[in-house]
């Protein structure tokens, strides 16, 4: 085994707890020991330990406390209690309480082995369980949405607000807006967060299959039904279940859906058991259910039980000022990924960037800036390295100056003219930025504000 397994025996034999120290310390293991409760409570505060082996009759404070107080500080560590005096009145207590398992003296050796082994296995589990979690919650954090624009805040204060209830939510969005990014955050920063985040596209999964796959089928139901087999919503109960093109789902199942939300519980396919359910459901769509409704296609009273809390989120075009932000997020991500050296955008290609229309929303500014990283060789992006559809952008309105006439022209008032354009050009690409206007000018910023006031641009 290991070393880094640590194990505290608790026991105020002398004889027991040199016994057992002696045993799993030829195992491998690290073992420390307290002679009661209260010297394992300190030890307990010091070092964290994947095993307690304790006697439950102990003198102050009992096995049992100190099971209740372990369980409190680190949910991970398993707990053997050992008593000489066995019932089964303590056993049930020891293990309503959480214990791995109970022994009686004198026990047998071999026995006792093959249960430590066991006991560190699902304490690794569960560590491992937790640091999983730890990680998800963290992902989930509602400041891993980017977005400082206004359309954005209003989206997290309503996702703020709904965290600790069990209304069912409707999230609103074009495609790639992050509608299932939402629905995780607001189910891993919920009171279901330990509990499953099941989710489920309605949009990609055959009608006739599409039952099945929500509410599972018992033996026999159909032909290819070989065997019972539980459906997403059962496996959420408790957690969350977040159906994405909402929008998709058949007529006929629409009204199974109603009833469950109505009623709580279901049927399998084939079955006429019913199950309880207790399970949060948020939905998504891209589509316009109310244009929908009135087409026919989906059930206006589905419609009203699904949209208790809408969420619309918005897209990118409505919320520019985002789209520096997220394309300096996506590029320090995907360099770290692909563990390139930190790159960074040029003037001109974060102009570009901004001033593209972007409709596939946040997924395309992500997909766009992994395969620019992927294929540049330098350490800035430049104009040249972005897509043609971002970059011409740059390039879609030539300057041009004009001809002369046979009576002659005012080159000054000519030139003004086309100054004055270029400037209402790089200012419309940097988005009002007069830094980044001047860097696309190939000026100082001092030199464009004063052009500015000269032309008389300042509204």
């Amino acid at each position: 085994m290991a070393a880094a397994n640590r194990i505290l025996i608790i026991d105020d034999e002398e004889s027991s707890c040199k016994a057992l120290s002696l045993l799993l310390n030829n195992e491998g293991y690290q073992v420390d020991s307290a002679r009661s409760g209260e010297e394992a409570l300190k030890l307990l505060g010091q070092q964290v330990f994947d095993l307690i082996i304790s006697d439950l009759f102990l003198p102050g404070i009992n096995g049992i406390e100190v099971l209740k107080k372990t369980r409190e500080t680190t949910p991970h560590s398993c707990f053997i209690m050992i008593t000489g005096n066995a019932s089964a009145e303590t056993a049930v207590e020891s293990m309503k309480e959480g214990a791995f398992d109970y022994i009686t003296k004198p026990f047998n050796f071999e026995k006792l082995k093959l249960q430590v082994a066991k006991a560190l296995e699902k304490s690794l589990l569960m560590a491992e369980n937790l640091y999983l979690r730890q990680q998800l919650h963290g992902k989930y954090r509602f400041e891993k949405i980017i977005g400082n624009s206004l359309p954005m805040q209003q989206v997290f204060s309503r996702m703020e607000k709904v965290i600790n209830t069990d209304s069912t939510i409707l999230i609103l969005g074009a495609s790639g807006t992050g509608k299932e990014l939402v629905a995780k955050a607001i189910h891993y920063n919920s009171p279901r967060k330990n509990k499953p985040f099941i989710a489920i596209n309605c949009g990609a999964i055959p009608a006739d299959l599409l039952e099945s796959e929500l509410f599972g089928h018992i033996k026999g139901a159909f032909t290819s039904a070989v065997a019972d087999k539980p459906g997403k919503f059962e496996v959420a109960n408790g957690g969350t279940i977040f159906l994405d093109e909402i929008g998709n789902m058949p007529l006929q199942l629409q009204m199974k859906l109603l009833r469950v939300l109505q009623e709580h519980e279901f049927e399998r396919v084939g079955s006429s058991k019913r199950i309880k359910l207790d399970v949060r459901l948020i939905s998504a769509t891209n589509t316009d259910l109310a244009e929908e409704i009135r087409k026919g296609t989906f059930r206006e009273d589905l419609y009203y039980r699904l949209n208790v809390i809408p969420i619309l989120l918005p897209p990118l075009r409505e919320r520019r000022g985002d789209i520096t932000l997220l394309a300096n997020f996506f590029l320090q991500k995907i360099c770290r990924e692909l563990e390139r050296p930190t790159m960074s955008f040029t003037p001109e290609a974060m102009a570009a960037i901004e001033a593209y229309e972007w409709p596939g929303n946040v997924r395309e500014v992500e997909n766009l800036i992994e395969r620019t990283v992927t294929l540049s060789e330098g350490e800035q992006i430049s104009l040249q390295d972005l897509p043609p559809d971002v970059s011409r952008n740059m390039t879609s309105t030539p300057l041009l100056a004009p001809g002369i006439p046979p009576e002659g022209t005012d080159m000054n008032r000519v030139m003004t003219g086309i100054e004055r354009q270029m400037i209402e050009q790089a200012l419309k690409m940097g988005n009002g930025v007069k830094a980044r206007a001047a860097a696309l000018l190939g000026i100082n910023r001092t030199t464009l504000v004063e052009k500015i006031k000269r032309l008389g641009m300042e509204n």
